[in-house]
C-alpha cells in the first residue's frame, strides 16, 4: 500500500509539474504575462488560506523572519513567476521546462556559495555535464540567435538563480515553517502586487482575454499552485530523496511530449542527444550525496527543503 501511495503520489508530481509549462504557455498567448501570474496567485491564495485555518496554521513566519516573509513574497513568488511566464512568451514551454529542471544544480551552487557546502568529484563532475548540456541545448535550439528568444532564456535562467538563492538563504536563517505557512500570505500578497502592477503597465484588456488562457491560469492557482505543492511535499514525507528527486528528471520529458502532441513542435534530434547528458549530469550532482548517508550527511537540496517544510 505503501508503494503504490508512493507511485501514485510520484505520477502525479511528475504529471503536475509537466503540464505547468504548458498551461504558462496557454495562458500568456491572450494574458499579459505579469497580470497574469498576479491572477495566479489570487486563484491560489484562497485556497492555501483555507487549508490553513483548517490545519490550524499560522499564516504569519516566527517573530525574527517576518522581514524575510516579506522578501519571499518578492523575491519567490512575485519576481521568478513573473520572468517564468514572460519567458514562455519567446521560448518554447519544453524548453523552459529543460531549464528549470536544473533547480536542484543550481541549489548545489547556492549552497556552495552562501553555505560552504562540501561537494565531491562526482557532484562537481555532474554539475559540468549539466551546464555545458545546458549551454549546448539552448545553443541548438536558439540557431537563429533572435534577441526575443535569448530574453526568454535569461529570463527563465534568471528565475531558476533567484528561486535557489532564497531555497538556500531559508536553510542559512534557519527558517523552518510549514509548506502552507511558506506559501499562502507570500502567494497572497504577490497576487495583489503583480494584479496592480499589470493593470497599470501592461494595461491588459480583459474581453481579448480567450476562455483557455481563463482556464490555463486558473490550473496554474488551484491545481498547480495547490495540489502539486501538497503533493510534492508529501512524497518528499513518504518516500526517500532518491525517489522524490526522479521527479526532476522526468517532468522536462513530459512537458517536452504534450508540446509536440498539441503544438506539433518538438526540439530537435541534436538537443535531445544533450538532454541525456543533461539528466544524467543532474543525476550525478542529486544522488552522489547519498553515498554519503552513512555519516549522516543528506542531498544539499532535500535537506533544505525538510528544513523548510518539516513541520505537518
Amino acid at each position: 500500500m505503501r508503494r503504490m501511495t508512493i507511485l501514485i503520489l510520484f505520477l502525479l508530481v511528475t504529471l503536475t509539474w509537466g503540464t505547468t509549462w504548458l498551461a504558462m504557455r496557454i495562458a500568456a498567448e491572450t494574458i499579459p504575462p505579469v497580470f497574469a501570474t498576479g491572477m495566479r496567485f489570487l486563484f491560489a491564495a484562497p485556497l492555501l488560506m483555507i487549508i490553513a485555518w483548517f490545519r490550524k496554521t499560522p499564516l504569519l513566519f516566527p517573530s525574527g523572519q517576518r522581514l524575510f516573509q516579506s522578501g519571499i513574497c518578492i523575491f519567490y513568488f512575485a519576481i521568478p513567476f513573473s520572468l517564468m511566464i514572460y519567458g514562455e512568451v519567446y521560448v518554447s514551454s519544453g524548453l523552459a521546462a529543460i531549464i528549470f529542471a536544473n533547480m536542484p544544480v543550481a541549489v548545489l551552487v547556492a549552497s556552495v556559495i552562501f553555505l560552504n557546502e562540501k561537494t565531491n568529484l562526482i557532484q562537481v563532475t555532474g554539475l559540468t555535464i549539466s551546464i555545458i548540456s545546458l549551454t549546448s541545448i539552448l545553443l541548438a535550439e536558439m540557431k537563429t540567435g533572435t534577441e526575443t528568444h535569448w530574453r526568454g532564456v535569461m529570463a527563465l535562467v534568471s528565475a531558476v538563480i533567484i528561486h535557489a538563492i532564497i531555497y538556500v538563504q531559508s536553510k542559512k536563517r534557519s527558517c523552518t515553517v510549514s509548506v502552507i505557512t511558506f506559501n499562502a500570505l507570500p502567494c497572497f500578497l504577490a497576487g495583489l502586487i503583480l494584479s496592480v502592477t499589470g493593470w497599470f503597465f501592461e494595461k491588459p484588456l480583459i474581453s481579448a482575454f480567450s476562455i483557455y488562457s481563463i482556464l490555463a491560469t486558473l490550473y496554474l492557482g488551484t491545481f498547480a499552485g495547490v495540489f502539486g505543492i501538497l503533493c510534492y511535499f508529501t512524497l518528499q514525507q513518504r518516500s526517500s530523496a532518491f525517489q522524490a528527486s526522479l521527479v526532476f528528471l522526468l517532468f522536462p520529458i513530459v512537458a517536452v511530449s504534450l508540446e509536440n502532441f498539441i503544438y506539433g513542435y518538438t526540439i530537435s534530434t541534436q538537443s535531445m542527444l544533450f538532454i541525456i547528458h543533461l539528466l544524467t549530469g543532474t543525476s550525478q550532482s542529486i544522488f552522489s550525496r547519498q553515498e554519503l548517508v552513512g555519516k549522516k550527511q543528506q542531498n544539499c537540496f532535500y535537506q533544505l527543503f525538510d528544513s523548510l517544510h518539516n513541520k505537518p
